[in-house]
């Protein structure tokens, strides 16, 4: 999204399926305004002023009032001092001169330069983004409020031409054996071109699961102009001058962000590992309906361990469920698990109950805890009422354990295993209070033990 003038930005080095490929212009307006925008003119302090704290430069005038600053700079657009309050020493106050008129800000360090949220490293860059700001704002302020009226994000015919191609591209992976990624040579090609370019080809990509997931925005510095990608208008100021979806690279205004649907399509790039991730975000990443790790640890265990006495009661060696964690942390779906690696199937027991002990949202999500556990001693109608609240991901997830769960209660005879005991199990692993509480933990441990219950007992009824 770099771009190097206010003229259209499409990419310059990508393979000749992205070549084909036109955005529409991105806006220029902002670009252009902040070019316009005045630049910081330092009034220096001809005497050296002293008790000058050691992080101020010679723009650092002492103790003077406003009025002695208004006059020290002298009416001259973007220049600007810093002053010692008369009324408060030990506060000091940026003066900078724009719109004609001389304004004062409080200003703050705490190893960096700051008036409001944005810290900066020098004054004379906080006194350039503060300028281009002040600028921008006065002058495109009823733009700026209708920027988000008519976006591109949804553009009808937006990125069609290559659209198809990388959905060509993705659906031969279809017929392969669990792949779900993007070739090193397909993803070269596809790297190049924007996120919303990749979204809109993997949203039309039929071998994708569409389980919907917000973004994940976080304040971000650009280096170079950056346009938003969902309004096409300029990224204006030196730093934090929007926000970026760490988990799919999403590039958008801070206020934009807000209206942005919850449509993230997370770049495996930026997944660094499996363990500890959102539940959600793996398997959109992934492309898969569960978490890999619950598919392969399940087909492990049903294959050589469903007689297995104590079978999710008896643990493995933490080191070695460790092991296994950075397994699949490091080789994902090629984690070799088996039995020649790993011959006490406790330890891939252990693995599994880890990874929903990991996850940063529960299965049974902290949305929905309190609702299961004024369920557990309802009719089976309110538990599935609440199953139906749960994320599409995470229901797909649950059904497919609970399923697997019940294999293990047919085997009680063998495992000593029945509804009962994997609910004391799995309860605490699978639903966890908002609030982190031992009194409701200790309080609620039984009603956990009675949801998991229930929904192994009625698996073919409640999912």
């Amino acid at each position: 999204m770099a771009a190097s003038s206010n003229s259209s930005l499409s990419g310059s080095s990508v393979s000749s399926d992205a070549e084909e490929y036109q955005p529409p212009i991105w806006k220029s307006y902002l670009y252009q305004l902040q070019q316009e925008a005045p630049r910081p003119k330092r009034i220096i302090c001809p005497r050296e002023v002293e008790n000058r704290p050691k992080y101020y430069g010679r723009e650092f005038h002492g103790i003077i009032s406003r009025e002695q600053a208004d006059e020290l700079l002298g009416g001259v657009e973007g220049a600007y001092i810093l002053r010692e309050s008369q009324r408060q020493p030990g506060c000091y106050t940026l003066a900078l001169r724009f719109g004609n008129q001389t304004l004062n800000y409080r200003l703050f360090h705490d190893g960096k330069h700051f008036v409001g949220e944005k810290r900066f490293e020098s004054i004379h860059d906080l006194v350039t983004d503060g300028l281009i700001t002040l600028y921008i704002e006065t002058k495109a302020a009823e733009y700026i409020s209708k920027m988000t009226t008519n976006p591109i994000y949804e553009h009808i015919g937006y990125a069609t031409l290559l659209r198809e191609k990388v959905s060509r591209r993705l659906s031969r992976s279809k017929n392969e054996p669990r792949k779900t990624n993007v070739t090193h040579e397909e993803h070269t090609a596809v790297e190049k071109i924007s996120s919303l370019v990749r979204r809109a080809a993997l949203t039309h990509n039929d071998n994708h699961f569409n389980y919907e997931k917000t973004h994940n925005f976080k304040v971000h510095t650009f280096r170079g102009p950056h346009w938003c990608e969902y309004c096409a208008n300029f990224m204006w100021g030196l730093i934090a001058q929007g926000v970026r979806c760490s988990d799919c690279g999403l590039n958008v205004h801070k206020q934009c962000s807000k209206h942005v649907p919850n449509d993230c399509q997370p770049d495996l790039k930026r997944i660094k590992k499996v363990y500890c991730c959102d539940l959600t975000t793996l398997v959109k990443a992934h492309n898969t309906q569960r978490p890999m790790v619950v598919d392969i640890c399940i087909r492990e265990i049903e294959a050589r361990g469903l007689k297995s006495e104590g079978l999710y009661r008896v643990s493995g060696f933490t080191e070695h469920i460790e092991d296994v964690k950075m397994a699949f942390d490091r080789d994902g779906e090629k984690a070799d698990i088996s039995a020649n690696v790993y011959p006490d199937i406790n330890i891939i027991t252990g693995a599994l109950k880890l990874y929903f002990r990991d996850l940063p949202i529960p299965v049974i999500t902290y949305d929905t805890y309190s609702k299961f556990i004024d369920a557990a001693n309802e009719r089976l109608e309110a538990v599935h009422e609440v199953l139906m609240l749960l994320p599409p991901a995470h229901y797909e997830t649950l059904r497919y354990l609970m399923i697997h769960l019940k294999k293990v209660t047919m085997n009680e005879k063998d495992n000593f295993m029945n509804a009962e005991n994997l609910g004391i199990v799995f309860g605490p692993t699978l639903m966890r209070p908002p609030e982190d509480s031992t009194l409701t933990t200790l309080h609620d441990m039984r009603y956990q033990k009675l949801i998991v219950q229930i929904l192994i007992e009625n698996e073919d009824v409640l999912f």
